[in-house]
């Protein structure tokens, strides 16, 4: 009996992956609710930026159902710059950069063009009316 080969493409991939313009910064935030600062949480699709985390802050929306995400204010879809910053804008975020890349602050996905990399996403847990948010 003859043995059979499997051959296979190991290949590289002549597309770069540019999802690693994000740095692996530790996350560790807590959010009081009962705070006026924090207190739109409470509602389904608000939202709030906290700075000072991740790689260009954070942004915290309440998804319903006391459920909540976390989203890096960074794009993830460009290096950092001044321009890579996400600005809120309802319940979605848009770069600053000329071609303007919209994500959902639901889903973290991208609206309009299909790219590469969605937002980096952190671990957000309710602990009585506290909002930890972590990696």
């Amino acid at each position: 009996m003859l043995p059979i080969f499997f051959l296979t493409n190991c290949g590289s991939d002549d597309n770069i992956n540019n999802c690693n313009f994000l740095f692996n910064v530790g996350v560790n935030a807590t959010l009081n609710l009962n705070l006026p600062e924090y207190s739109q949480l409470l509602f389904t699709s608000n939202s709030v930026y906290v700075p000072n985390q991740g790689n260009a802050g954070i942004y915290v929306t309440n998804v319903g159902n006391d459920n909540y995400r976390a989203w890096d204010a960074a794009d993830p879809n460009h290096a950092p710059s001044s321009c890579s910053l996400l600005q809120i804008d309802g319940a979605n975020v848009t770069c600053g950069c000329a071609d303007q890349n919209e994500y959902s602050l639901f889903t973290g996905q991208s609206l309009g063009d299909q790219l590469q990399c969605g937002l980096k996403e952190y671990r957000v847990t309710l602990s009585g009316a506290n909002l930890v948010i972590s990696n």
